[in-house]
């Protein structure tokens, strides 16, 4: 599992296009003269409902250096350094119909983002004694009768097709009709040293009904993403983990999150994806220290082995801290042996209202298994989900 980089007061603000074959997604009046999100606010749609984007928007996305036809036939998988595109306004995310496909859903691998236990130093005595493994559980099929919330993200990077966990959450300014998703920000940005990962998608309820690997070679794509595909035309993390975060060693993890708004791959049926589920949970941003959690429940596809990455898991467990570094917020951390690929899924607590909340999500473990670590949501994690509430209000 990866870890993060620390964000900044002010969320930045994630520039999408989501394309179909001439389509690009909705955009943000404000702006401004940046061609790729001009382009966002200027689209319309066709007769059968999908995003389009005029020709003279094309062209100056070619200006800004981004041609979406060679994108959509294979460009998308040149990764050189320089071309790689990083900063908040720069995330580009064209759709490609069906590249999903069951094959590649099938066999997208973790992005593991182990620590060493001699990375947990120096915490100044805010760490809590190494807790006990707590067995995952299978969650049971169905899935969506239990965690109608859960689901899987997949997304492109250099080393291949990839996969964390994520969960819809409610979108305060668009009730009952959210299409955020919550997950880690290691799943959509590769931090310091690279940049937005690209075909990011989200499978609610991927294989919902718990088949295994060997019966999931034939499955159909409707078997395996029974709510359809939803690709990803905004996303935003901390600026802490753009500027700071790194493949292992758990750096910048206290704020390794991310919220994703997202749009069906076909148009759909004019649902969003919380009435698409049938739910969506909360996000508590003030949630209680450690001590005062009586419980926290993860959720995830653990992609490493033991596992395979095609079925649901759970732990649950007291929360102990956990601190990397001195000078950045304590996290929260629960005995459990899911591995790499649960990566971005939820912490569920019961709110202060009674119900249950979104509290973290999974962002780092150790090389051996046997723990998680989560950051303890507050003003950062807030900032990045009103920014992208805000930006889709009234849509």
């Amino acid at each position: 599992m990866r870890p993060i980089r620390p964000l900044l007061a002010a969320a930045s603000a994630a520039a999408a296009l989501a394309l179909t074959a001439t389509g690009c997604g909705p955009g943000d009046d404000s702006a401004g003269g940046d061609p790729a999100a001009s382009a966002t606010a200027s689209a319309g749609r066709s007769p059968d409902g999908r995003i389009t984007i005029p020709d003279d928007l094309k062209d100056r996305l070619k200006e800004h250096g981004i041609d979406l036809d060679k994108w959509r036939n294979g460009e998308w998988k040149n990764w050189d350094k320089d071309t790689w595109l990083r900063e908040a306004k720069d995330y580009v995310n064209p759709i490609i119909e069906d590249l999903w496909d069951p094959d590649r859903m099938r066999e997208a691998e973790e992005p593991q983002r182990p620590v060493e236990e001699e990375d947990v130093a120096g915490d100044e005595g805010v760490t809590d004694p190494t807790p006990e493994p707590v067995e995952a559980a299978a969650v049971k099929a169905p899935y969506h009768g239990s965690v109608p919330e859960a689901g899987k993200v997949l997304f492109d990077g250099p080393q291949g097709s990839m996969v964390c966990s994520a969960t819809v959450v409610k979108d305060p300014a668009n009730p009952g009709k959210s299409n955020l998703v919550w997950t880690a920000g290691h799943c959509v940005h590769a931090g310091k040293d690279g940049g937005w990962y690209r075909n990011i998608a989200f499978v609610p309820s991927y294989n919902d009904s718990g088949l295994t690997g060997a019966a999931l070679e034939g499955a159909t794509r409707e078997e395996i993403a029974p709510y359809g595909v939803w690709w990803g035309d905004w996303a935003q993390t901390s600026e802490q983990w753009i500027a700071q975060g790194a493949a292992t060693g758990g750096q910048g993890a206290p704020y390794d999150f991310a919220v994703i708004h997202v749009t069906p791959e076909k148009g759909g049926d004019g649902k969003s994806l919380e009435e698409t589920v049938g739910s969506a949970l909360p996000v508590d941003f003030a949630a209680p220290a450690a001590p005062e959690v009586a419980s926290m429940e993860a959720t995830g596809y653990p992609a490493a082995p033991p596992f395979d990455g095609q079925r649901m898991f759970q732990c649950a467990d007291r929360p102990g801290r956990l601190s990397l570094d001195a000078a950045q917020p304590t996290m929260y951390r629960i005995g459990c042996t899911m591995t790499g690929g649960s990566s971005g899924g939820g912490w569920v607590a019961q709110g202060r209202d009674g119900a249950p909340a979104l509290v973290s999500n999974t962002s780092i473990g150790p090389v051996s298994a046997g723990w998680l670590a989560g950051p303890r949501l507050g003003a950062e994690a807030k900032g990045v989900y009103e920014a992208v509430s805000g930006k889709f209000a009234g849509r």
